[in-house]
């Protein structure tokens, strides 16, 4: 006999829970596990929401192919006028694995990038100076459009971008608002911001391809390749579709990595890790060997760190798909057409799997504690099952390339209090709530720290 799976109170407005995931979305995702159990409903206006929790359904909801829980119908909406028509999640399936797929995420090509990583990190450290302060977001958010620009696409690509594509592709992220799942064209400020953003964008990017069409051997990066596909004498995407592309491969590069290398040192400061993390990174490094090989190697207070960093603060707060068949689980019967999701956010804090889960602790990644490894399916920062984020490897390197160089160069202090320091919800895509603010400090060489 099917069961009738348990509905979360409230949520009687015409909005239904909608406004509550807008606005605090891990609270209504805890309200779910607590009244519902690992399977729970709550509505977005006219839309039923399935909302798998718990490891064992989060196992369920991870394993299914695109074929019964696909994320393309109602992710598509969402990101649609981010990234333009015909364009990652507005293309079939097999299509949108390829343009996700850069040859820069496979291994053999890692150290390479690695390199790069550490190469535009010393560029930005040279801007700093040797004391002050900055809004550490702002920072991370531009370092990471270069990492990812130069590593993604391509070195020429990079040196054409300044500041202002940073800012605007930090704008463009504003437009992840939930209402965007629904009904993307919705007169409300986030859309704004979003879509004058990608103007903006497309501009900057047109000015690029100007500048390359006039030259007369220009790169061979993915611009290059991009903009020499042709059908028959008329170029195969227009520049609003180049744009897309370039900006839908540097997103999860971009967004992840900015987020993550912030909210990694702030917690490294105000949980007491640093000085830790600081002593691995000078014994690793004495041996003078570069950061491109060092960041590939085991670095493991500083990988768990990251870890523990993406365990509380994960950058997607929950994922979305659309069953396509009726789908049978534990007696109950989740109808076609409805959305169904789990949420990183809370299974990264399930108590359960984790101890003392809101405290910032990065020996849980250790042995013999290993709260991951035994709890794949709860510590799930990057997703998991099939659509597992493809560039996870390279982020965890990136991590480890940015800090050999900004912590074995500069001293780090927090300039507001410590809780004051918390994620911004107003957005799908989470980052740090502005004003993010860091002092430093730049340090004197190893040898003369000794002699002191």
């Amino acid at each position: 006999m099917t069961r009738e799976i348990p509905r979360l109170s409230g949520g009687g407005t015409r909005f239904g829970h909608l406004m509550e995931l807008r606005h605090d979305p891990v609270g209504l995702f805890r309200r779910v596990r607590r009244e519902c159990g690992e399977l729970g409903v709550f509505r977005m206006l006219d839309r039923d929401v399935v909302f798998f929790s718990g490891p064992a359904a989060q196992e369920v909801f991870f394993r299914q192919p695109d074929e019964v829980f696909d994320p393309q119908p109602t992710s598509n909406e969402l990101m649609r006028p981010i990234f333009g028509p015909g364009v990652v999640y507005d293309v079939p399936p097999e299509k949108r694995r390829d343009m996700m797929a850069s040859p820069a995420l496979r291994e053999k090509n890692l150290r390479k990038s690695a390199e790069t990583i550490a190469h535009e990190t010393e560029r930005m450290a040279k801007t700093l100076g040797d004391a002050g302060e900055i809004d550490l977001l702002d920072f991370t958010a531009e370092l990471t459009i270069y990492t990812s620009s130069a590593c993604l696409i391509g070195p020429a690509f990079r040196e054409a971008l300044t500041p202002e594509f940073s800012k605007k592709y930090f704008e463009l992220e504003v437009g992840t608002d939930a209402i965007g799942y629904l009904n993307s064209q919705v007169d409300i400020e986030a859309f704004r911001v979003r879509d004058r953003a990608r103007e903006r964008l497309v501009e900057l990017v047109g000015a690029v391809i100007a500048e390359r069409r006039r030259m007369t051997d220009p790169p061979r990066d993915l611009l290059g390749i991009l903009l020499s596909l042709r059908d028959g004498d008329v170029p195969r995407y227009s520049t609003s579709v180049i744009t897309g592309i370039l900006v839908s491969t540097m997103f999860a590069g971009h967004h992840t990595s900015a987020g993550t290398a912030a909210w990694t040192l702030v917690e490294l400061l105000r949980g007491g890790q640093m000085k830790r993390v600081t002593e691995e990174l000078d014994h690793i490094y004495a041996d003078g060997r570069d950061v491109s090989f060092q960041a590939l190697r085991e670095i493991p207070h500083l990988e768990n760190a990251v870890k523990e960093a993406l365990r509380l603060h994960p950058p997607l707060i929950w994922l979305p798909r659309t069953a396509l068949v009726d789908f049978p689980y534990q007696g109950f019967v989740v109808p076609k057409g409805t959305i169904v999701a789990i949420s990183t956010a809370l299974s990264n804090m399930d108590p359960d799997c984790f101890a003392d889960p809101g405290r910032f602790d990065p020996d849980r990644f250790a042995p013999p504690r290993e709260e991951d490894a035994k709890h794949p399916w709860a510590y799930v920062p990057f997703g998991g099952g099939r659509h597992r984020c493809l560039g996870a490897n390279f982020a965890l390197m990136q991590q480890k390339a940015i800090f050999s160089v900004l912590l074995r160069q500069f001293e780090w202090s927090l300039v507001d209090e410590p809780a004051s320091y918390v994620d911004n919800y107003s957005a799908m895509v989470v980052r740090p709530r502005q004003p993010f603010r860091v002092r430093y400090q730049r340090r004197t060489p190893h040898e003369e720290r000794n002699a002191a």
